[in-house]
């Protein structure tokens, strides 16, 4: 059995654990984020739609807590006409018992029975949703730091019994499209119903027809460097319009943007930010990019992208003070990620061998830090440190990273 074969049998077995897993919840895949862990006082965990909140509240607390589901058409309609309904019925709970409200930013007014019950009655608790906008926009209560922000992120490497890179730089790593039989469909919905309907729920801007045209200049910036002017003219509005809808964006969770290092020794340097959509699959499907294969153009942007990805969700579950950065010269070396304070350069590379032209930027960005690890990760599956810079298969420095770390 050829490695295509190979590859064809386990992503089957993966599709039955999904079906599976559809039937028994507690079975879904596990998620490094161990949100117990966490619970130093109450939290509200965001994250993206599709990326499992609900999932992994259910799954790593269970019957061990008490579970109130605002996308419940009656209870959040109840609660909205009555918030002190929450205070009447948590009151008499022992102090520490876990009370999870699902999609809190639906009925916001409740805050003000969770500030209370945190502070009289000493419950913990958890409050999901997929951005902290609709509670800041409005003015509601955010608890006054009583409940600290933890977030969720799609699916990374370590989460997936038998990973498959190429899987994952076509449709992205959100659970649902990652295990579906047609993700391409899936996708398809997600922008519809979430990119396009959600915000326009929301008002968050007034114009749909020109966000919807941003979602798509956005997209083909996605990994590049941010310049609002072009965009600006690209979508017909002002410059401080579109770095308005960077930050919904960023607010909503769809996407960051990634600063420069601009700590300068010798050489002028870029210090406008990159930007990214949350998942590789977004990107690709706004820009329609079907069927990347490897060694094109393509397939490199969104293999930088998911390494980008896993990177971002590294550094937050290990509860890192290090910073993300990358660094780029106005002669055009440039290195795409940067952890912390030039500890560690890192270039991406779909290449499935590394050659000396692929180091340029490394070894510029050597120049002027030299204590930072180097490193190169790409398809070249032969791990090896050519001088100052160490050479790793992705799936090698996958691993490592949650293994070990960098």
């Amino acid at each position: 059995m050829d490695f295509k074969e190979k590859s064809q049998v386990l992503l089957g077995i993966l599709k039955e654990i999904h079906k599976y897993n559809t039937i028994n919840p507690p079975l879904m895949l596990p998620r490094i984020l161990q949100l117990n862990n966490e619970l130093d006082g109450s939290i509200f965990l965001f994250g993206a739609r599709q990326t499992g909140k609900s999932t992994i509240l259910r799954q790593q607390f269970g019957k061990d807590s008490i579970y109130i589901d605002l996308l419940d058409s009656e209870l959040r309609s109840r609660y909205s006409r009555r918030p002190v309904l929450l205070y009447e019925m948590l009151k008499d709970k022992c102090a520490g018992t876990i009370v999870i409200i699902d999609e809190i930013p639906e009925v916001p007014h409740l805050l003000n029975e969770v500030h209370r019950l945190i502070s009289e009655r000493g419950l913990l608790f958890i409050l999901c949703g997929s951005s902290a906008r609709k509670l800041k926009r409005k003015g509601h209560n955010t608890l006054g730091g009583r409940a600290l922000p933890v977030f969720l992120y799609p699916l990374v490497s370590a989460e997936i019994p038998v990973f498959d890179i190429d899987r994952a730089v076509q449709y992205g790593m959100l659970p649902p499209h990652y295990l579906a039989e047609n993700p391409a469909r899936h996708l398809s919905a997600y922008i519809d119903v979430y990119l396009k309907e959600e915000i326009k729920e929301e008002a968050l801007v007034r114009n749909l027809n020109s966000f919807q045209r941003f979602l798509e200049v956005a997209a083909v910036t996605d990994g590049e460097i941010v310049n609002y002017n072009n965009i600006a003219q690209e979508c017909g509005v002002s410059a401080t319009t579109v770095s308005s809808y960077f930050d919904i964006l960023e607010d909503t969770l769809i996407g960051y943007r990634i600063p420069a290092y601009t700590k300068v020794v010798k050489r002028r340097i870029v210090q406008a930010p990159r930007f990214y959509y949350f998942d590789v699959g977004i990107a690709n499907h706004l820009l329609h990019r079907k069927e990347l294969v490897r060694g094109t153009v393509d397939y490199g942007h969104a293999f930088e992208h998911l390494v980008i990805q896993e990177l971002v969700a590294w550094l937050h579950y290990s509860h890192s003070e290090e910073k993300l950065f990358y660094w780029r010269t106005y002669t055009g070396l440039e290195v795409d990620a940067i952890i912390g304070d030039a500890r560690v350069a890192i270039e991406i590379k779909s290449v499935e061998e590394v050659l000396p032209r692929h180091l340029k930027g490394l070894k510029a960005f050597g120049e002027e830090y030299p204590s930072s690890r180097r490193i190169v990760i790409s398809l070249d599956r032969i791990n090896r440190k050519v001088g100052n810079i160490e050479f790793i298969y992705v799936l090698d420095f996958f691993k490592l990273l949650w293994d070990e770390g960098l």
